[in-house]
């Protein structure tokens, strides 16, 4: 969610100050790398983001406040849309049985979420987009939850840009895409994902970072969950285009330019993660300039590890798909990286999954001798990215050692061995390696991953005479109603085409 602020308008003293200020945290975060000690343990951690849906038609419910009301539980928190909750689970350690463990927590956290859902009439649903969601939803404010925070990021955001925010993406046939225009920040509140943290040393930080950055293209291929928006089919991962499109504060010019847009893949291979702090400073204006003393925030943490109130508080406005974070902690700071390109759900078995290759993918191309990274462009891994978002678990990418390759192929062959060995190597159990390596395996043989499972649902829903919404709902109500049997998603039965 991030930290909440005191004002939703700036003067133009304050942001003098506060780009004085940010300046100053990057120098003091600099030389700070070069000497501090910081935690090295190399834990990890889950954010999910799910949807509140109408028991009764799918739709979106605006509940989130009661739903927390009723909650009453720190580890649950709003999100910018009234009908978002998020949860955040316990640091853990991927070695023995700690994703199962993962599992476990994601299955009881989001039962729970679901229990005080029903309470309100509406269900918590673990997707990417909600496929209910329609362009009425956004019209005013009711979407959006309450908080200065929210409101002052939908204000700098259309102040930078100047007009409303357009939504254009390609969709399932000529004429079908998406095209429309609205005066909020509203489509940003239909992206709902797991983000996965993992702690790094500084000294490995970079590598870290250029591997995530290689494998981003099939690991959202092979965990796509968000086919429709605004009833179009799109992409199979349209939160990729949707997200980036929401908080785009570049005017079509600007954008003509090459000015970079704010959720953003970013552009070159890093040597340390200072080069994407300065980055974030030198490219991107300040959305929020709320200054240290404004939050009433202390410079030093009880271990006098600066704050960088300002530093912090702006990179949380860039949204990199793997963001950097610097924790000053309480007495030992340390660093993590954010994976922020999965989408929520379907199961907690299909979640922790998609954990599992993540952090164990990542352990194996850190360690390797000659880094992926080093054999392939930075533009290879963006145009990857990209194919994989549209197209899934179908797309073609180009890959050192095999060129051009369906990427389902390519995670059997070669990708999924290797993050089950990875994660051998992180010390995870055996079973634990086999049962996950067997849940991405099966995904991706089958090609039904989340997105292809709603769309073959909803194309044989089509076929059966059901109109593109009636579709959805019914859609959304089998989806519901599959993840209550926690089977992964390659498992779940789709409706016949023709009635029985």
């Amino acid at each position: 969610m991030g930290r909440e602020i005191g004002s939703t308008e700036y003067t133009r003293s304050q942001r003098t100050r506060y780009r004085r200020e940010l300046r100053r945290n990057l120098d003091i975060f600099e030389i700070f790398l070069d000497t501090a000690e910081f935690v090295d343990e190399g834990t990890v951690g889950v954010e999910l983001e799910m949807n509140l849906a109408r028991t009764d038609t799918m739709e979106p419910a605006l509940v989130s406040d009661l739903v927390l009301e009723d909650l009453d539980d720190e580890d649950y928190v709003h999100e910018i849309g009234r009908f978002n909750l998020e949860v955040n689970l316990p640091v853990s350690r991927p070695q023995g049985s700690g994703l199962a463990d993962l599992e476990r927590e994601l299955s009881e956290k989001v039962a729970r979420a679901d229990d005080a859902a029903r309470a309100r009439d509406a269900r918590v649903i673990p997707v990417g987009h909600l496929p209910t969601i329609t362009e009425e939803l956004f019209a005013g404010d009711a979407w959006r939850a309450p908080g200065a925070r929210y409101e002052a990021l939908e204000t700098t955001v259309l102040e930078a840009r100047g007009e409303e925010i357009y939504l254009s993406i390609e969709g399932e046939g000529k004429g079908k895409g998406l095209d429309v225009t609205f005066d909020s920040i509203a489509p940003e509140s239909a992206c709902t994902s797991m983000q996965l943290h993992l702690q790094v040393p500084p000294e490995q930080f970079a590598a870290a970072w250029n591997a995530a950055q290689a494998i981003a293209g099939p690991q959202v291929a092979l965990a796509a969950n968000s086919p429709y928006l605004l009833g179009r089919r799109l992409w199979h991962e349209t939160r990729i285009p949707t997200f980036v499109q929401s908080l785009d504060t570049r005017p079509p010019e600007y954008a003509a330019q090459g000015v970079r847009p704010r959720v953003w893949f970013g552009e070159r291979w890093i040597t340390s993660m200072f080069d994407l702090f300065e980055e974030n400073v030198r490219l991107f204006p300040a959305l929020i300039p709320e200054s240290r003393e404004m939050a009433e925030e202390p410079l030093l943490t009880e271990g006098s590890s600066p704050r960088l109130h300002e530093l912090m508080l702006h990179n949380g406005t860039v949204w990199r798909w793997n963001r950097p974070i610097y924790d000053p902690g309480t007495d030992v700071p340390h660093l993590r990286l954010e994976n922020r390109l999965l989408p929520a759900g379907p199961t907690p078995a299909d979640m922790a999954a998609n954990a599992a290759f993540f952090y164990g993918i990542l352990h194996s191309l850190v360690h390797e001798r000659r880094p992926l990274w080093s054999r392939m462009s930075f533009e290879q891994a963006a145009e990857a990215f990209q194919q994989c978002a549209r197209w899934g678990l179908e797309a073609r990418v180009r890959w050192p050692r095999v060129g051009r390759v369906r990427v389902a192929d390519l995670l059997i062959e070669q990708l999924i061995p290797q993050a089950m060995e990875g994660l051998r190597g992180l010390g995870a159990d055996e079973a634990v390696a086999e049962r996950y390596g067997d849940i991405l395996t099966g995904r991706a043989r089958t090609g039904r991953n989340g997105a292809r499972w709603q769309i073959d649902t909803v194309t044989s829903l089509e076929l059966r005479g059901a109109d593109r919404s009636e579709a959805l709902a019914e859609m959304t109500r089998l989806y519901r109603a599959a993840v209550d049997t926690e089977e992964p998603v390659h498992a779940w039965p789709v409706p016949a085409r023709q009635r029985d």
